[in-house]
């Protein structure tokens, strides 16, 4: 009996009982990915409100860089054209005070034909008599 049980007891010993791995969350997630099964299971249907959300939020979130560039490219043009608009102020404005002055006026006048004159100003006095005077008579009528 004594064979018989070491006959048996080889075999058992032979099978050893390992316990039951329980794959982890991690590991049947990847397996679901990998495998193709997460899109065809039940919980995509129920979160697709939810991934629609996303999807909108991620093509508003692009919308917005767009109209961002465009803003700033045309801020950078008005930027620009302002410069060359004060540019332009300043080269008018330089040229306006050259020709402004009194000699280069005198010698565009001189091509018109008319001259310069050649004696200075001077004061004109009038008594107060004299003034009371010319002043009484402009108010008649002769």
């Amino acid at each position: 009996m004594e064979e018989e049980q070491i006959k048996t007891n080889p075999a058992a010993e032979k099978e050893e009982v390992r316990p039951v791995r329980k794959s982890g969350k991690m590991a049947r997630g990847l397996h679901d990915i990998i495998g193709g099964d997460l899109l065809s299971k039940g919980a995509v249907l129920g979160n697709l409100p939810f991934l629609v959300f996303l999807a909108i939020l991620a093509l508003l979130y692009i919308a917005n860089t767009y109209y961002a560039e465009k803003t700033f490219k045309e801020i950078e043009k008005t930027k620009n054209e302002l410069k060359e608009l004060r540019f332009q102020y300043i080269t008018a404005k330089a040229t306006l005070l050259y020709y402004s002055k009194q000699t280069e006026i005198a010698k565009r006048v001189e091509q018109m034909g008319i001259s310069g004159t050649t004696k200075p100003p001077y004061k004109i006095f009038y008594s107060k008599a004299l003034l009371k005077k010319q002043t009484a008579t402009i108010g008649k009528n002769p």
